[in-house]
C-alpha cells in the first residue's frame, strides 16, 4: 500500500493536474471487484460506478460544447453521431490506453489475472470515472476537465469525420422519432459469466414489441447489435 501514492503521483503526471483530494483519485481508480475483496476483509473502500455516472454526464457536456462552437455547419443529426463515435466504449477504452490508466487501476485478484487491466469495458468505465474527479476536485468546473480532455477528442472528432463512423442506435432512434409518439427501449434480458467475462443479452423494444436482438460482452455493445438488427428489420440495412 505504501506504492500508493507513487503510482497516483505518476497519473498526474500524465494527466497534468495534481490532485487535491487523493481520496477522490483514489475511488476513481477502483473497480467494484476490488471494493467486493475489501469488503470481504471488513475493510470499506470507495470504488467508481458513482463517479462514472457522473463522468458520462460530463464527458457529454465537454464535448457536445465542443461540437457546437466548431462545426457549425452540421446539422443536430450530424453532430450527435459524432459525439456518439468520440464517446463510445471504443473511444474512450483508446483514450484511457492512452495513459495506460489500467496500470493505476485498483482490481480485485481475479481481474488482473484475467488481465482487466486492459480490458476496454473496465478502462472506458475507469476514464469516464477519472473526467468526473478532476470535475469535482478542480471546483466542479469544466475548465480543467476540457483541458485534459481536448487532446483525445479534438484528433478523434476529425478521425471520425474523415473516414465515417456507423452508430446504429443513433439511426434507430432517427427512425423511430420521424414517427412520433413511439417508445424505443433496450431491455437486458439475460447476463452470464463470472465478473472477467461477462456476457450480456439486450432485446431493442419499440412499444414493447421486440425488433431487435444483440449479445456481447458490454451493454453497450450488445444495445447496438440489437439496434442494428432493428435497422436491418426496417430494411434500412442489408442482411
Amino acid at each position: 500500500m505504501n506504492e500508493e501514492p507513487r503510482a497516483m503521483e505518476e497519473l498526474e503526471a500524465k494527466i497534468g493536474y495534481t490532485f487535491r483530494d487523493r481520496g477522490t483519485l483514489a475511488e476513481a481508480l477502483t473497480h467494484s471487484s476490488y471494493h467486493n475483496e475489501m469488503k470481504a476483509k471488513g475493510e470499506r473502500v470507495a470504488y467508481n460506478e458513482r463517479l462514472e455516472f457522473l463522468g458520462d454526464s460530463v464527458l457529454s457536456i465537454v464535448v457536445s460544447s465542443y461540437l457546437f462552437e466548431h462545426y457549425g455547419a452540421k446539422q443536430e443529426g450530424d453532430l450527435t453521431k459524432i459525439r456518439a463515435a468520440v464517446v463510445c466504449e471504443k473511444a474512450l477504452a483508446r483514450y484511457a490506453a492512452g495513459i495506460s490508466l489500467g496500470d493505476y487501476l485498483y482490481l480485485g485478484r481475479g481481474e488482473v489475472m484475467t488481465d482487466g487491466r486492459h480490458r476496454p469495458s473496465i478502462t472506458a468505465d475507469a476514464f469516464e470515472a477519472l473526467l468526473a474527479a478532476i470535475y469535482l476536485d478542480s471546483g466542479e468546473t469544466f475548465e480543467r476537465v476540457t483541458e485534459f480532455l481536448m487532446p483525445f477528442i479534438i484528433p478523434m472528432v476529425e478521425e471520425v469525420s474523415k473516414t465515417g463512423f456507423v452508430d446504429y442506435k443513433s439511426s434507430l432512434q432517427q427512425i423511430v422519432q420521424q414517427a412520433g409518439g413511439e417508445i424505443l427501449e433496450y431491455v437486458c434480458v439475460d447476463e452470464q459469466g463470472p465478473d472477467h467475462n461477462k456476457q450480456f443479452s439486450v432485446e431493442a423494444r419499440l412499444n414493447s414489441n421486440i425488433i431487435g436482438r444483440g449479445r456481447a460482452k458490454t451493454k453497450r455493445e450488445a444495445e447496438q447489435q440489437a439496434a442494428r438488427e432493428a435497422l436491418v428489420l426496417f430494411g434500412e440495412l442489408p442482411e
